[in-house]
């Protein structure tokens, strides 16, 4: 299995496939690699002739240093993952000083207002990071699709804008979420919660599936009040938002369109470990 720790090494090292029009399939990970990063090279692999993961944990889109400190770090467990998937997946796993040259900062972006929607408002310059972090990257990599999951569906959404907004050369595609047994969706923060939390975790999954069938017949209002209530039960889960919004947009829905297509977002605190799910309304 290849592995890099440096950008000069690994532009080295595709420079000869990009210049035979390879097509270059790529995974940007925070490692902490569980089966719903897997399944993101397993469509990369199916699709291209080349596939590229990256495994660095960004300080840039962190707003709390301590939970960048207790951020799982696996890289281990992780290249073992990926070298059982396939030996020759392309591994990247930098420094920060690799990656930000000294200068670890963010780069300012215009995501026509997506940036200032939920995990926006709760996360001030969280996306910020995120578009730094992911330009690096594909300016590293230079990839031909680029392969994220919709558990972040927003952060889907904010890449997608810069790269239409910057005409970046990649082609973004989305892949469903991946869920445990229980229907608590994958996450490298799961790793963090008790057996006892993450069993009881399972209660996230099915308050969205319930909201679901609700906003069939009930407002927007109605069932965001619901799912508030269901969480004043659950004395382990401290709610940090439930909203319902525009896909495209990603704003708050205030009366319901039929030629528009939302999905519910929920951010929940267990423990101070931060959860965020979604789900389709369709």
């Amino acid at each position: 299995m290849p592995l890099f720790t440096k950008q000069s090494d690994l532009k080295n090292h595709l420079e000869p496939m990009i210049a035979a029009h390879k097509t270059i399939g790529f995974v940007p990970t925070m490692g902490a690699l569980h089966q719903g990063h897997l399944s993101l090279l397993q469509q990369s692999l199916k699709n291209n002739s080349v596939t590229v993961i990256s495994i660095f944990v960004n300080p840039t889109q962190f707003n709390n240093a301590d939970d960048l400190k207790k951020y799982p770090r696996t890289l281990e467990a992780d290249l073992e993952k990926v070298n059982a998937l396939h030996p020759e997946i392309i591994v990247y796993a930098p420094s920060v000083e690799d990656i930000y040259e000294n200068k670890t900062e963010s780069q300012s972006f215009d995501y026509d207002g997506l940036e200032f929607q939920m995990e926006g408002k709760h996360r001030p310059g969280h996306f910020d990071g995120v578009g730094t972090i992911v330009k690096k990257l594909f300016e590293i990599v230079r990839p031909t699709n680029a392969y994220f999951g919709e558990k972040d569906f927003q952060q889907l959404q904010i890449i997608k804008k810069m790269v239409s907004k910057l005409q970046l050369p990649v082609t973004i595609i989305g892949c469903p979420i991946h869920r445990e047994e229980s229907g608590l969706a994958m996450s490298s923060r799961n790793e963090r919660l008790t057996t006892l939390e993450r069993e009881k975790a399972a209660v996230i999954y099915k308050i969205l599936l319930e909201s679901k069938k609700l906003f069939a017949t009930q407002s927007a209002k109605q069932v965001t009040q619901w799912v508030t209530k269901q969480f004043e039960k659950e004395p382990l889960f401290e709610l940090e938002y439930f909203e319902i919004a525009d896909e495209e947009t990603l704003l708050e829905c205030k009366r319901k369109n039929q030629k528009k297509h939302y999905r519910g977002f929920i951010a929940v605190f267990v423990n101070n470990i931060r959860l965020i799910d979604n789900i389709s309304l369709k």
